[in-house]
C-alpha cells in the first residue's frame, strides 16, 4: 500500500499579515490611553543599523522617568502610521476587496485598556476602539489573531512595580487577559499571550519591563521575570475553556536555531547547548516542566528562581495549544568567539547581508519548523516573516520591490516543503503587510509592507498608501493557495 503525504497548503490555510499596536496605532494620548514602554523609544538619525544591540528604549529607572516627560525628542511609536484613525481604509486595502488576506494579526495595547496597568476597572473607550477594530477585521473577510502583550507594557508597571520581576504583575496581567477573553471570545478564537517570549535580554525592557541596573544579577532577574510570564500563560490557559471551549491559547518565540560554524566538535556542542537554551522557553510551555539542561545552566550561572508552591503543577497542567514562530534570518556559533550567553552568535559568511545585518536564509525556516515540529507535534503558525528594506518610489508612483518578492517566495517554498513532511502549519502571517515603525530601530525607512505608507522617519509625508509590486504578487499567492510559489 502506498502511503500518502500532503503536497500543498491545506485548503483552510490562513494567508495573512501581522502588525503590532505599538508600531502602527499611534494615538498614544487619546481616549485615556496611558504611556507604555513603546512610547519612550526615540528615533536616532545617526543610528548604526548593523549594530543595534537593544530593540527598544529603556535605560535606568531615572532615565525612563525623564524620557517619559520629554517633550522635545521624537518618539515614532507614539504616532505609528495613525492606524487608530485610518484602520477602516487600511483594512479594506488588506482584506477581501484588496490584498485578500485571510487573517490579520495585531495586538492589544495593554495601556489602552488599563492605562496604568493596575486600575480596578478597564478603560471603556479603549475597549470600544478594539470592538470596532475587530469588527472591521471580520467585515473585511479576515480572521483576527490577537496578541495580548507585544512590547507594550504600561509604563507605570515598570516604574511602580519593576515590571515582570514583580510577582504582583501576574495578577494584573491575568485580570487584563480576562477582560479581553470575556469580551472578545465569540469573535477571536486564537490568542498569542506574549510576543517572542524568548527574545531576552534583547528586549528586557519592552517584553519584561526591566530597567538597567535593576539588580546586581540581571540574568537571574530576567529568568525570574520569564518564570512569572510562564505562570501567567498557564493561568490564562486554565481560564480560557471556562469562558469558551473554542479558545486557543498559544505562545510565540523568535526563532534562533543556530548552525555550528564548522564541523569541529567544539562548535557542534556549543551550538547544541545554545539551541537547547532557546528550546527551554517552549519546553516549559509544551512539555510542562523545567528541563534538566536549563536547571544545570541556572546552577552554573548563579541563577536561583523563586518558584512558589503550585507553580510547577499549574504549568504542567496547562500547556499551550499552538506555537507561533517569527523568522527572519539565521546565525552561526563559533566556539572560539561565541559564548553560551543568549544571542551571542556570529554572522554566516555564506549569506548576503542587509543594511540591518539580517541575513536571509530560507532553508533556515525549513530547519526551524522541522525542529519544533519534531520536538512538540503541535500546530505551528508562522507569526512573522518578512524583509525589511529601503524602498524607492518611481516617478510614476510605482514601487518595484523584487527583492521582497524573492525573499518571501523562497521562504514560502520552504514552508511548503515542511508541510510535505507532515508538519501542521496553520498560518503564514507576513510581517508587516503595510509599512509600520520598525521595532528595533524606530525607523519608517525600514519597510516591510506590500503597501507603502508615505511617511518618513520624522513623521513627515502625505500619509498616502501606495501598492508595491509585492502587493499583486502576494494577492496571487493567496488566490492560488500557494500554487504559484
Amino acid at each position: 500500500m502506498k502511503l500518502n503525504h500532503p503536497t500543498n497548503f491545506p485548503k483552510d490555510f490562513l494567508w495573512g499579515g501581522a502588525v503590532a499596536a505599538c508600531q502602527i496605532e499611534g494615538a498614544y494620548d487619546v481616549d485615556g490611553r496611558g504611556l507604555s514602554t513603546s512610547d519612550i523609544h526615540p528615533y536616532q538619525s545617526n543610528l548604526d543599523r548593523a549594530g543595534i544591540s537593544k530593540k527598544e528604549g529603556g535605560g535606568t529607572l531615572e532615565e525612563i522617568i525623564a524620557t517619559s516627560k520629554d517633550t522635545d525628542g521624537y518618539y515614532p511609536k507614539r504616532y505609528g502610521i495613525d492606524f487608530y484613525n485610518t484602520y477602516p481604509e487600511d483594512l479594506k486595502l488588506l482584506g477581501k476587496d484588496g490584498l485578500g488576506l485571510k487573517a490579520f494579526r495585531t495586538s492589544i495595547s495593554w495601556s489602552r485598556i488599563f492605562p496604568n496597568g493596575d486600575e480596578e476597572q478597564p478603560n471603556e473607550k479603549g475597549l470600544k476602539f478594539y470592538d470596532d477594530l475587530i469588527d472591521s477585521i471580520i467585515e473585511n473577510g479576515m480572521e483576527p489573531i490577537l496578541t495580548m502583550s507585544h512590547y507594550d507594557i504600561p509604563l507605570n508597571i515598570v516604574i511602580k512595580y519593576g515590571g515582570w520581576a514583580n510577582r504582583k504583575v501576574i495578577d494584573l496581567f491575568v485580570k487584563y487577559a480576562s477582560v479581553l477573553l470575556n469580551r472578545y471570545h465569540s469573535k477571536v478564537s486564537q490568542w498569542i499571550v506574549f510576543n517572542q517570549i524568548n527574545l531576552v535580554p534583547t528586549v528586557n525592557f519592552g517584553s519584561l519591563g526591566l530597567y538597567d541596573n535593576q539588580s546586581d544579577n540581571m540574568e537571574e532577574l530576567m529568568y525570574q521575570a520569564v518564570h512569572h510570564q510562564f505562570v501567567a500563560n498557564a493561568l490564562i490557559k486554565q481560564m480560557a475553556p471556562k469562558i469558551d471551549t473554542q479558545l486557543k491559547i498559544g505562545t510565540m518565540v523568535a526563532d534562533n536555531t543556530y548552525y555550528p560554524a564548522t564541523c569541529r566538535p567544539q562548535d557542534v556542542i556549543l551550538t547544541l547547548k545554545k539551541n537547547r537554551m532557546q528550546y527551554y522557553f517552549t519546553d516549559v510551555q509544551f512539555r510542562g516542566e523545567y528541563p534538566e539542561y536549563a536547571v544545570r545552566y541556572f546552577n552554573d550561572h548563579d541563577v536561583t528562581l523563586k518558584i512558589e508552591q503550585g507553580d510547577l503543577e499549574l504549568i504542567k497542567d496547562n500547556t499551550m495549544d499552538f506555537l507561533g514562530i517569527s523568522y527572519y534570518s539565521s546565525k552561526i556559533v563559533d566556539s572560539d568567539v561565541n559564548t553560551i550567553q543568549p544571542f551571542d552568535a556570529s554572522q554566516n559568511p555564506n549569506l548576503e547581508p542587509t543594511p540591518w545585518e539580517w541575513r536571509a536564509d530560507p532553508l533556515g525556516l525549513y530547519n526551524s519548523i522541522s525542529q519544533y515540529w519534531d520536538r512538540y507535534q503541535v500546530p505551528i503558525m508562522i507569526a512573522e516573516n518578512g524583509l525589511g528594506a529601503i524602498d524607492t518610489i518611481e516617478e510614476n508612483g510605482a514601487i518595484h520591490d523584487d527583492y521582497r518578492i524573492d525573499y518571501l517566495n523562497k521562504h514560502i517554498q520552504q514552508i511548503k516543503e515542511s508541510i510535505k513532511d507532515g508538519v501542521k502549519v496553520i498560518a503564514y502571517l507576513s510581517w508587516a503587510p503595510i509599512d509600520i515603525v520598525s521595532s528595533s530601530s524606530a525607523e519608517m525607512s525600514k519597510r516591510y509592507g506590500y503597501i507603502y505608507v508615505d511617511r518618513d522617519d520624522f513623521g513627515n509625508g502625505s500619509q498616502k498608501r501606495l501598492k508595491k509590486d509585492s502587493f499583486y504578487w502576494y494577492q496571487k499567492v493567496i488566490e492560488t493557495n500557494g500554487d504559484n510559489v
